[in-house]
């Protein structure tokens, strides 16, 4: 399909720079089946899922993956999106092109790390130097990896490191925050105890990628960066018995989706999973793991986009955020919801 078809004018001011206080405050657009979009709040969360519903989110935890460093006079600038192995990490650079093989890169806090080799996307593998675990070593001279249109317009600081990290945070590992479990509180997650729906985890160390412009003009032509997750037996029975029992499983972000669609056969059973997906969802898909999906508002020519639109159609969701656009939505990572239910029978046919 055409990326330019996926392409929406978004003005400046509907970028949220800081997240709604407290987190459950934010507001959240419900699109449902082939009904009118509505307002409400993530409040209203336990209120419009059904008794039985199950909500799936990603415990992975943010690590502060940004550098900043020099190579000699020139200064260098990385970003870690995926682990390699106990002491190499893949990293998007800034600057790369005074980088060669075999350099050292001098970060504060005496860390220190040796471009090994440079990737076809241009990304580098960064040997890290010492014993201490890459992550100790990181939470001495990385900050925050906030994404580009939060960090293009102001400096991160101290509030990021606890605003940009969901409660469910439990595995170092991810450069994005699962931004739609952002909004969740002890006291929103109570509500819908309350209410008798109830939550999985799963874990999907997301990637800076997720970050990345869609540069080609078909989306045929895009490949994705893969990131690490995993779901265990015991989630995956789980989900399972509950999907046939009629109940919905309803995945809060993109990346939660992602991992259960990766994980799930065409016979639409979720099987166990340990390893990358790649995986990149457009119209046309057919879902067989989810039957709704809360999440933030995305870029527009996004792979993120395109996934919603391939949940709920491409013209609705363009409608939906000409919607959200013209009533003053908060968009993207610090931004507030959505919630997305097709209709089952919009699902049986994708």
């Amino acid at each position: 399909m055409r990326v330019d078809l996926f392409d929406f004018e978004l003005p400046p001011e509907n970028i949220a720079l800081r997240p709604a206080r407290p987190r459950d405050a934010a507001r959240m657009l419900v699109v449902e089946g082939e009904g009118s979009v509505r307002d409400f709040g993530v409040r209203d969360l336990p209120a419009l899922l059904r008794r039985g519903d199950v909500l799936v989110f990603n415990d992975t935890r943010v690590i502060p993956a940004q550098l900043e460093g020099t190579r000699g006079q020139a200064r260098i600038g990385a970003t870690l999106h995926k682990r390699l192995d106990l002491r190499r990490w893949q990293a998007f650079v800034r600057n790369a092109k005074r980088l060669r093989p075999g350099d050292r890169i001098d970060f504060p806090a005496g860390v220190a790390a040796q471009a090994e080799a440079r990737a076809d996307d241009g990304s580098w593998t960064l040997l890290f130097e010492g014993d201490e675990p890459v992550e100790v070593l990181l939470e001495r001279a990385g900050r925050m990896p906030l994404p580009p249109y939060i960090a293009g317009k102001r400096e991160t600081d101290a509030a990021d490191r606890s605003d940009y990290q969901t409660m469910f945070a439990a595995r170092d590992g991810a450069v994005a925050a699962p931004t739609a479990a952002l909004h969740f509180t002890p006291e929103l997650m109570a509500a819908l105890a309350e209410a008798g729906i109830a939550h999985e985890t799963l874990t999907l160390h997301v990637g800076a990628g997720t970050f990345l412009p869609v540069k080609v003009d078909d989306t045929a032509d895009h490949r994705m960066h893969a990131e690490w997750g995993t779901i265990d037996a015991a989630t995956a029975e789980r989900l399972n018995a509950a999907r046939a029992a009629g109940r919905r499983v309803v995945a809060v972000g993109t990346t939660s989706l992602r991992l259960l669609e990766s994980a799930t056969g065409e016979d639409g059973v979720i099987q166990p999973f340990a390893g990358d997906t790649a995986i990149f969802i457009t119209p046309g898909y057919r879902f067989r793991a989810i039957d709704g999906l809360m999440t933030n508002f995305h870029l527009p020519k996004s792979t993120l986009f395109m996934l919603v639109s391939a949940l709920m159609g491409r013209e609705r969701m363009q409608a939906a955020y000409a919607h959200a656009i013209a009533e003053g939505y908060r968009f993207y990572s610090y931004g507030d919801a959505g919630l997305l239910l097709p209709s089952q029978s919009a699902l049986a046919a994708k």
